[in-house]
């Protein structure tokens, strides 16, 4: 039951990151958001869970990690009601930020409370196994769920969905979860505040050059406060007794290039997912359901790669893998860019998301790895929390690029499908351009199928800067396997 109540907290969580996906197209028409502007709905989410991930985790081992499960659970509970509620863009927007913040409370103490419920052995490997089967699962949950909730309801259910499993998960844990012992620490919040301020006016900037160039003065502006913030963080975290990212994790070459890899190809996954969400049911026309499902085959072929990369591993080591990976989730985006309006699901989307999955199957299990490898077991928990937050970051701040990518390449086929439309557009339809500023379809699906194929342009682009860093930075042989998985025999992953 204990584990029940951990999983299902981490499910909620996770699940939150994807659902909304699928939603974006009809919370775009009821809250007025433009296609740039929608970001902000999955980054608003993914900033401040990444920026709070590793302070989350510290308030666990400070104030007891039951405690503080409950309260982030409460807070993530009433994000969700509040964003639910949302009448406008902006009330959105405070409240994914808020569920954010409540995930990066939640979600590393539930992975602690792991340790300190289960003993060591294989009752508590079995529950890991469990943790990480819910985190990779709850992806696809997600974009079905979200599929079923936004048909047969509306969008405003992926987010109410969240409450009543929260209050399930309040109730249950004072009865099956112990409270785990206080230890004394420092909680480094200026580290928290200026890492997390510092990437939003980054993202804001790029956003913002998307809507309105990069000479406009407050993109100019963001992006200076922005290297200001961010010096002031490593200033910080440099000084600081108990930073919150310990830099020094950094020296190691193999793990800084494993959080390099993870930063660029978490850049291209968000970007993936959020472009094609707006395709496959803006230009195809699939339904909210029909999304959800056309989405399944991701999931299937990263469990898929990664076992593949698991049962491989003890053989070849993982840096084979990490540059295989990069090269096929390079080669499915780098093949995604020749989509335009007459594009099918099947004949153009299925294959290269197909590619690019089994690509990243092969990361996700070779990086975590790598990720772990030569950390003292006092600073495991930081070590994977830094992977784990690198990825949220990495997510926003690609999708920030991607979306200026899409903005200038959107604007500039804009400029040559408005004379086209004018030419044989009706006076009704001239008068209601000049009203709102849209153009109708045919033309709007050349617009966003232009910007989307300029997206994945830069992503494909972000994924060999990944095969690069496997090529040059990391270095690890076959043997050093045994080393890597801590014991003398390379035994299965």
């Amino acid at each position: 039951m204990a584990l029940l109540v951990i999983a299902a907290c981490q499910l909620m969580v996770v699940l939150d990151i994807t659902i909304v996906n699928i939603a974006l197209p009809h919370i775009q028409s009821a809250l007025g958001f433009s296609t740039t502007g929608l970001a902000w709905v999955v980054n608003a989410y993914t900033l401040t869970f990444g920026g709070l991930l590793l302070l989350g985790g510290r308030a666990g081992d400070i104030l007891g990690r039951r405690r503080v499960l409950v309260f982030g659970v409460l807070l993530f509970v009433f994000a969700s009601l509040l964003g639910g509620l949302a009448q406008s863009s902006g009330q959105l927007l405070a409240a994914r930020a808020l569920q954010g913040v409540g995930g990066a409370i939640a979600s590393p103490t539930a992975l602690a409370l792991i340790s300190t419920t289960f003993g060591e052995g294989p009752a508590r490997n079995r529950a890991f196994g469990v943790f990480a089967g819910v985190s990779a699962g709850g992806g696809a949950i997600g974009l079905l769920a979200g599929g079923m909730l936004v048909e047969w309801l509306n969008w405003r259910w992926v987010l109410f969905v969240n409450v009543p499993i929260g209050i399930l998960i309040v109730l249950a844990t004072p009865r099956w979860i112990r409270e785990s012992p206080r230890h004394p620490g420092h909680f480094d919040l200026t580290g928290a505040l200026t890492s997390t301020v510092g990437m939003v006016l980054l993202v804001y900037g790029f956003i913002r050059a998307a809507q309105e160039g990069w000479r406009d003065p407050y993109t100019l502006a963001s992006f200076a406060a922005a290297v200001v913030v961010l010096s002031l963080f490593v200033l910080v975290e440099r000084r600081s007794r108990q930073p919150i990212t310990p830099l020094h994790m950094f020296a190691d070459r193999n793990r800084a290039g494993t959080y390099g890899m993870m930063l660029s190809l978490s850049a291209a996954i968000f970007g993936m997912f959020f472009f094609l969400t707006l395709f496959v049911q803006d230009v195809l026309g699939f339904s909210p359901l029909a999304a959800g499902f056309a989405f399944l085959p991701v999931s299937a072929l990263i469990a898929v790669g990664a076992g593949l990369a698991s049962r491989l591993l003890p053989r070849f080591g993982p840096k084979p893998f990490l540059v295989a990976g990069a090269v096929l989730a390079a080669g499915g985006l780098g093949w995604l860019t020749l989509t335009d309006v007459h594009s099918t699901y099947a004949g153009s989307i299925l294959g290269p998301m197909l590619v690019f999955s089994l690509g990243m199957g092969m990361e996700f299990v070779s990086l975590t790895l790598m990720a772990l490898s030569n950390v003292p077991t006092r600073e495991t928990g930081a070590a994977s929390g830094l992977l784990n937050a690198t990825q949220q970051v990495g997510g926003s701040l690609g999708l920030s690029i991607l979306v200026t990518m899409f903005g200038t390449a959107g604007r500039s086929e804009a400029r040559q499908q408005i004379p086209r439309f004018l030419a044989q557009a009706t006076p009704a339809e001239r008068l209601r351009f000049r009203r709102t500023g849209q153009l109708p379809a045919p033309w709007s699906d050349q617009v966003l199928t232009a910007g989307v194929s300029a997206a994945f342009v830069m992503a494909a682009v972000f994924t060999l800067v990944a095969a690069l860093i496997a090529v040059l930075v990391i270095q690890v042989r076959p043997s050093d396997l045994a080393r890597l998985q801590g014991g003398p025999d390379p035994g299965p992953v």
